[in-house]
């Protein structure tokens, strides 16, 4: 096991954390590399441009059931035994989309790689949470944060340039968890606290640190912040820029990349911007970025320009997600580490699956701009709760 008061100097060298890393790029794999082929796909299966958000509730419908069963799992069993199989099902299921022929199919075929990809965001984070401590776990935070960010910025590249092949190719990227499930296997040590309390007691000390307004705070926030993410952003982006400006798969990756490549830049340096600024007030700064984000994307008049509000909406990212991450952690005790991260991560879903719908919704009943005012409102309403109920770290 890595000291958990490492020094940044030696925190990126971990083989521990790179296995960590490797995991986070599976998990945001399957909605970040093939929403560039929304448009095409639409096309290709007659799907309306309401609909075609449902490839995303359909993979994030699981976890919102699975997660916590499986962060209770991973306390009561190890960590390493709920990822292996995960990693693997996730990978047969989402090669399998690749082969689907209609939209019915392919919605099943994600609503099973979401059973495989239930676990995998919620316990990565919970090995952090496990492996760290104190001003080393917000770094390590912020590198998970910053390496999640390199893929969503180039999923996105990647899954377009594929999709100019075929609507389908895209998906075939999931292949790559199966290497990462092996890494697990053989790599990631198993010797991380579990629980030996009774599940009636286990439940009742879950319960009622879930209760208290700072943690039921942050579960707002991630609800929330993932419904802007999902619903506003990478579920009716691409239909904004292609029917705005004519924008091809490529292009619409490639702006939805200069978001991510903002994050990845600015949540590494999380670790020195906790040490300087409170951690609430960078939960703060974050919502206020996501609703000028918002208010910026129907605002654009040429393709570049959408650029700006992505940018500004990654660095939102940066500074809201893991920093929210972190304070749950350290509200959390240790040997409920698992639940309170899985929770966390069902919210996650939670909002996954609700955005799409929900922004869908706005979107049927008004316009494709209506998905960002919508999303700016989110925001703001947010940034209030979180002023209101997390108190100054």
């Amino acid at each position: 096991m890595p000291d958990p008061g490492a020094g940044s100097g030696r925190l990126y060298r971990d083989r521990n954390l790179h296995i960590i890393f490797s995991i986070t790029l599976i998990a945001v794999l399957a909605v970040s590399s093939i929403t560039p082929a929304f448009p095409q796909i639409s096309r290709e299966l007659g799907v309306s441009p309401a609909r075609i958000g449902w490839l995303i509730s359909a993979f994030t419908v699981p976890g919102i059931f699975l997660t916590p069963l499986l962060g209770l799992a991973a306390d009561r069993w190890g960590r390493k035994q709920i990822l292996v199989p995960s990693l693997l099902l996730f990978a047969a299921a989402g090669t399998a989309c690749a082969f689907a022929t209609d939209f019915q199919t392919l919605l099943g075929l994600r609503l099973l790689q979401g059973v495989g990809g239930a676990a995998l965001g919620a316990l990565n984070l919970t090995i952090i949470s496990d492996l760290y401590t104190g001003p080393v776990r917000t770094e390590a935070m912020g590198y998970n944060a910053s390496v999640l960010s390199v893929g969503t910025a180039g999923y996105p590249a990647i899954g377009g340039a594929l999709a100019l092949l075929g609507w389908n190719y895209p998906f075939a990227l999931s292949l790559f968890a199966v290497p990462v499930a092996l890494f697990v296997l053989f790599a990631l040590p198993p010797e991380y606290p579990t629980s030996n309390t009774s599940l009636g007691t286990y439940f009742v000390r879950v319960g009622r640190a879930l209760a208290t307004p700072a943690i039921a705070g942050m579960m707002f926030a991630t609800v929330t912040t993932f419904i802007m993410l999902f619903g506003s952003y990478l579920a009716f982006f691409p239909g904004l820029a292609e029917r705005s400006f004519g924008a091809t798969s490529l292009s619409i990756g490639l702006v939805m990349s200069a978001g991510s490549i903002c994050t990845a830049i600015t949540a590494s340096q999380l670790g020195k911007l906790a040490r300087r600024f409170d951690k609430t007030r960078l939960v703060r700064a974050g919502f206020v970025l996501y609703g000028l984000a918002m208010l910026g994307f129907p605002a654009a008049r040429e393709t570049w320009q959408l650029a700006i509000p992505a940018a500004v909406f990654g660095v939102g990212a940066a500074l809201s997600i893991p920093t929210i991450l972190t304070l749950l952690a350290d509200y959390a005790p240790e040997d409920q580490r698992g639940a309170f991260m899985s929770i966390n991560g069902m919210l996650l879903r939670l909002g996954q699956t609700l955005g799409p719908l929900l922004i869908g919704t706005v979107v049927s009943l008004w316009s494709i701009q209506a998905a960002f005012y919508a999303g700016a409102a989110i925001a703001f309403l947010t940034l209030v709760v979180v002023v209101a109920t997390i108190p100054s770290s």
